[in-house]
């Protein structure tokens, strides 16, 4: 994994209408538990995590590198954003940034992915102006539907750790520097 980029981590929390995303702390820890654990979160990731193996392995404060956003809604965290830049991944994406998301199954439906990752994507357009890469499996319709509303094309499908997988790019919107 190769850093992230020139930017300062974090950077100031960013604020959408019902969302807050900022860097991790530890009163995040139990909902990182929760998100690493949950067979529904972890479907199309190869399966959950052993909460057992969780609770001894994850720091008192998760998550604590460039790149990983934790989305709060009315002062709990309900997900996650990640963003990382490959040095090992589909040729398409080597050297691009790669969006991820994790959110609890209590925030699913209401359109919090949407409003978090628009908001990230917002912030890499002006603090780096790169194009950005996702990649989930396709039998992953909620995840493929999110990559379209985010104006993610598709660049190939391929298949990965026995499923199909689907590999789409969101050019920069050439506003690096305005942040």
């Amino acid at each position: 994994m190769a850093e992230l980029g020139p930017v300062a981590w974090p950077p100031d929390p960013i604020r959408t209408e019902r969302l807050l995303l900022r860097g991790a702390a530890a009163r995040d820890r139990p909902a990182f538990v929760e998100l690493l654990t949950s067979p529904e979160v972890n479907t199309y990731l190869g399966g959950p995590r052993a909460r057992a193996e969780v609770e001894r392995d994850l720091p008192a404060v998760p998550e604590q590198w460039p790149g990983s956003f934790v989305v709060e809604r009315d002062g709990a965290m309900i997900g996650q954003v990640l963003l990382r830049r490959h040095d090992r991944h589909r040729p398409a994406a080597v050297g691009k940034i790669d969006l991820g998301y994790l959110f609890l199954p209590r925030a699913w439906g209401h359109g919090y992915a949407t409003e978090a990752c628009a908001a990230v994507l917002d912030w890499v357009d002006h603090a780096l102006g790169e194009p950005v890469v996702l990649a989930t499996q396709t039998a992953n319709v909620a995840s493929m539907r999110l990559a379209g509303k985010l104006g993610f094309a598709e660049v190939e499908r391929f298949r990965a750790w026995d499923a199909d997988q689907w590999l789409g790019l969101r050019p920069p919107s050439g506003l690096a520097g305005d942040v």
